[in-house]
């Protein structure tokens, strides 16, 4: 099965750390993917762009808004991700706990699943 883990950084986050903070800790995610990848687990992983480099789309009645980041009611970013491939939920959870990025963000495991299916148990 493909489990999505999402990491949620707090905004601002990245700004609070030297450039050699921020180094260490992608490097740590860098060997992480690595290790992913190694035991074949690893699907795809990228570390995103912060929110100042976003912009969010929307159509409402044929109409198209755009607007640019950061976005004031953020409280939080998806910062990056690492598509799975598990055998359970179980084990894509017990890589989720083993991610260096939990230790300063939150990491969220979703399974794959078409738009219909809200993944409640039926």
């Amino acid at each position: 099965m493909s489990y999505m883990l999402l990491i949620h950084e707090p905004v601002g986050q990245r700004a609070t750390r030297s450039e050699a903070e921020g180094r260490a800790a992608y490097d740590q995610m860098l060997r992480f993917g690595a290790d992913l990848k190694a035991r074949g687990l690893l699907v795809a992983a990228e570390s995103l762009a912060s929110e100042h480099a976003a912009t969010r789309v929307q159509r409402r009645g044929g109409k198209t808004q755009l607007l640019d980041g950061p976005f004031a009611e953020a409280k939080e970013m998806v910062g990056g991700f690492f598509l799975l491939n598990c055998a359970t939920r179980e084990e894509a959870l017990a890589i989720a706990a083993q991610c260096p990025a939990a230790e300063w963000c939150t990491v969220e495991v979703r399974g794959l699943a078409p738009c219909w299916d809200d993944g409640r148990p039926t």
